[in-house]
């Protein structure tokens, strides 16, 4: 089976059964910036005016599903991964990643994650756009933006509560704990857990089980399910872009980048 279409670095494959596989290409960790979201929604976008797809599985090449945004080291600045300057000459505002998060979680057409190593950070906001998640058993979740001495970004004010529960949420959230895909599953993180070769499969079975559905009523019922998700998304990307912006102007921040950078424990001054 040969790509459907290529938006930069993530592919787009339509087989039978209605199913179309939207693999990003970024081994071995998938870091994510603002060209690969935007990438991501576009494919969804035209996915959504094509017939022969009633359902997508999103995964990734290699270790991990996406370890989070391009930060330190030899990858851009996170200003750098999250926006873009308007190349048009045109007064209009530059683009940002979350204006880009927005244009996805409009789209629609259901779609499974196939979760395999981290989904962290703004991976695990990635991972949490789709209506479901098929994980491996070595698949990990953390949304440790406050052990960067940041704030939380990608709708997680929105959809990491919907999921697990607002105590959940926000243990999740003020200790940035890792969790494993057995307690994922436990706490509604995933939704399925299966072995490590089996989880495209898995991915892709589960999708197929969406697509035999009426295509007209399944759009009505996850519209009518979803409800107004895109503004409450665009909402709460908002503030987490106000704070994001605020905070990365702090000491704090600048430790917790480069603690993780040494792989050491940050010592953090409130400043």
């Amino acid at each position: 089976m040969s790509d459907w279409q290529t938006f930069g670095d993530l592919g787009v494959e339509i087989g039978e059964s209605f199913v179309a596989t939207a693999e990003i290409r970024r081994p071995p960790h998938n870091y994510f910036d603002l060209d690969l979201i935007r990438d991501i929604a576009s494919a969804f976008e035209a996915l959504d005016e094509e017939p022969s797809c009633r359902a997508i599985v999103l995964c990734s090449q290699g270790k991990n599903f996406c370890a989070g945004a391009q930060l330190g080291g030899p990858r851009p600045s996170l200003e750098q991964a999250a926006i873009v300057a308007k190349s048009d000459g045109s007064d209009a505002p530059p683009r940002h990643l979350y204006d880009e998060a927005v244009r996805l979680f409009s789209t629609k057409t259901p779609v499974v994650a196939a979760i395999q190593g981290a989904a962290i950070g703004g991976g695990l906001g990635l991972a949490l756009m789709p209506d479901f998640r098929v994980a491996a058993p070595e698949a990990r979740f953390a949304a440790n933006f406050a052990r960067l001495g940041f704030h939380h970004g990608f709708g997680l004010s929105v959809t990491l509560p919907d999921l697990v529960g607002r105590q959940k949420a926000m243990e999740l959230l003020y200790t940035g704990k890792r969790i494993r895909a057995e307690e994922a599953l436990e706490i509604g993180l995933c939704d399925r857990v299966v072995p490590s070769d089996q989880l495209r499969e898995a991915a892709a079975d589960f999708a197929k089980e969406i697509a035999i559905s009426a295509p007209l009523a399944l759009r009505s019922i996850r519209e009518t399910l979803r409800g107004d998700l895109p503004a409450r998304i665009r909402a709460a990307t908002d503030r987490e872009k106000a704070e994001q912006e605020r905070l990365q102007l702090t000491e704090d921040f600048r430790e917790g980048v480069s603690a993780m950078a040494e792989r050491r424990t940050p010592s953090f001054s409130g400043k």
